[in-house]
């Protein structure tokens, strides 16, 4: 199964990018992996956040297929550990599914077509990050979850 990152705006901080593609690198060596960046919206000064959102969430969905199983990065979806989500993603990985598409929402979240189109809906914590940061956060989670799959040293506990 093919996993695929879908995030709106481009990484404006360099370590974030190349921490990104560090981690990115090590997750082709479990599975294909790929990330879709959806451009930034254009005059959004003086846009409300709703429409933003709504906005955004239109793009988002344009980048998804009907068969793909879609997870949303927000701050009110559900916890794991990192076995916990290791053993939810090995069983997704048995799902009849082409792809697997994780999305990281712009800075006001998601728009409600996004929220009802995901499959799951995770936190990678309780505490608030910007949605830069989560780009790296769950790309070293992501690489973790695969460590530990695989059995590999990376992961300790």
């Amino acid at each position: 199964m093919k996993i695929t990152l879908v995030q709106t705006g481009k990484t404006g901080e360099k370590y974030i990018s190349d921490g990104v593609a560090e981690y990115s690198a090590r997750i082709r060596k479990y599975a294909p992996f790929e990330t879709i960046t959806i451009p930034d919206l254009r005059n959004t000064k003086n846009m409300p956040h709703d429409e933003q959102r709504h906005k955004e969430g239109r793009q988002i969905l344009q980048m998804i297929l009907s068969d793909d199983f879609v997870i949303v990065l927000d701050d009110k979806g559900k916890e794991f550990t990192t076995k916990e989500f290791a053993s939810q993603i090995e069983k997704i990985f048995l799902l009849s599914k082409k792809r697997m598409v994780f999305v990281i929402g712009g800075p006001w979240g998601f728009s409600a077509d996004v929220f009802t189109r995901a499959d799951l809906k995770i936190s990678l914590s309780r505490l608030t990050f910007s949605h830069q940061m989560v780009r790296l956060l769950f790309a070293e989670q992501l690489y973790r979850v695969f460590t530990v799959i695989k059995g590999d040293p990376y992961h300790h506990e």
